[in-house]
């Protein structure tokens, strides 16, 4: 059975190169009829958040990514890790290192000044004589000396280390707590993970990690280091580029289904499709697909997704996910009618949600500038329309067409002579909605905005 996690560490929001991982391994493993599982890596004690926890478990539940049994905080596993240290010292695998920070630091620069790469010297490897008084050691592992550290990639293929360029690295601190390397291969191995899907910036650790592995007898998992998510410019990606937290998206009005369709592309792909639902994804996707060339971020792209997702929503869905966003008080006056008739004229105009919202204000909310226009006629002809529009009918767009047809015919008009002014005079601009669609939606206003309009002309 496939098993996966997602193991983010509480020093922050969930940003959107960790959702899309969550989101590999949570299709890896479901589509599968596996498990997915979150962990919390919470040993920092130093720079761990609660706030920060809250909100990375907050951004899956918008999300819609359930996670399988509980969640696991390795903060609570401290004795368990430790009981392993204990085990490697007794296997003597690993050992303790009394070598002092003064002692490692002038090591490294006499290893710097020949040209050499700075290295701990395991000078306390095979130490059996009488411990240094008043300093805490640290456990180290007894790395290989020679040979290789290699393993299959799922994505980036036959990766090969030389065991000379490691040393026995730190698996316990002074204090006692264990180190990063040590706790997650312990955890992967107790909680089953079978494959490990994370970014290709945790390459450097799996060499330790398939140590670590080995000196436990564990079974070693599948490996695939995802890409980074670059700019547009093929440069890493920033918070100006898109590199926010995953609430801040919904705060500017992107919905999850176009949010998690834009992740699952960057790095995947199926053919020349673009559009994927959540079932389409779990059914299709593989992690032995995922490229092995950077992913690269465009905002556009995630536009024209939103954009498609938020044409296909119906609009009682959007009313409801538009509570998130400030409406006019108007909105609540519309009847049911013209609701549907401004969201649907709205939702095809729009990119997101705070958008549409915009679109709103700026349909019911009366102008209170306008743009100039320019037709000397326009006042006139405003004025005689207002004292058609004091016994005219608004109730449907079939009787609004008719009233705007014979309008213009019964003044030789062509469209282009009076709609744009009419625009202006409605809703302050020339752009907008289509002006048949204002008309039904605003309703008795629209009167009171032409005479607003015609006072101040």
């Amino acid at each position: 059975m496939v098993v996966t996690r997602f193991a983010p560490s509480p020093t922050g929001h969930l940003h959107i190169g960790g959702l899309r991982t969550a989101l590999f391994n949570y299709l890896y493993a479901r589509g599968r009829g596996g498990k997915c599982y979150l962990r919390i890596e919470d040993t920092d004690l130093a720079r761990n958040s609660q706030e920060a926890t809250e909100a990375i478990l907050q951004a899956f539940a918008w999300m819609g990514l359930g996670f399988d049994g509980e969640i696991l905080y390795q903060s609570q596993r401290l004795e368990l890790y430790q009981s392993y240290v204990q085990q490697l010292l007794e296997a003597h695998k690993a050992y303790y290192c009394y070598t002092s920070k003064e002692e490692l630091e002038a090591l490294r620069e006499t290893q710097r000044a020949k040209g050499e790469t700075p290295r701990y010297d395991r000078r306390y490897r095979d130490f059996t004589g009488t411990s240094p008084q008043g300093v805490k050691p640290v456990v180290r592992l007894k790395a290989p000396l020679q040979g290789e550290i290699a393993f299959k990639d799922g994505i980036k293929g036959v990766v090969v280390v030389q065991a000379k360029e490691l040393d026995d690295f730190i698996i316990a601190r002074a204090d006692g707590t264990p180190t990063y390397n040590f706790v997650v291969s312990i955890d992967d191995a107790l909680m089953g993970i079978s494959d490990i899907i994370r970014g290709d910036d945790h390459l450097s650790n799996t060499p330790k990690q398939i140590l670590i592995y080995q000196a436990l007898g564990f079974k070693l998992p599948n490996f695939y280091h995802v890409p980074m998510i670059l700019n547009e410019q093929g440069r890493k990606l920033s918070k100006r580029d898109g590199a926010m937290g995953v609430m801040d998206y919904k705060a500017l009005g992107y919905l999850k289904e176009a949010l998690l369709n834009f992740l699952a592309r960057l790095g995947w792909s199926y053919g020349d499709q673009e559009i994927f639902s959540l079932e389409e994804l779990l059914r299709l996707f593989d992690a032995k697909d995922l490229n092995s060339a950077p992913s690269c971020f465009s905002p556009h792209k995630l536009d024209w997704l939103n954009a498609h997702y938020l044409k296909a929503t119906s609009n009682a869905q959007l009313e409801i996910l538009l509570q998130d966003f400030e409406l006019p008080p108007a909105f609540d006056r519309l009847n049911t009618l013209q609701k549907d008739m401004l969201l649907g004229a709205l939702k095809e105009r729009c990119t997101t949600l705070k958008s549409l919202s915009t679109g709103v204000h700026e349909v019911l909310n009366p102008p209170v500038s306008y743009d100039p226009i320019k037709n000397p006629q326009a006042k006139p002809l405003l004025e005689a329309f207002a004292q058609i529009l004091k016994d005219a009918p608004l109730e449907s767009l079939e009787n609004i067409q008719t009233l705007l047809h014979t309008f213009l015919d019964t003044h030789a008009l062509k469209p282009g002579a009076f709609m744009p002014a009419l625009r202006v005079a409605l809703l302050g601009k020339k752009g907008g909605i289509d002006l048949k669609q204002a008309l039904f939606v605003l309703g008795d206003q629209a009167l009171e905005r032409l005479q607003t309009f015609l006072a101040r002309a």
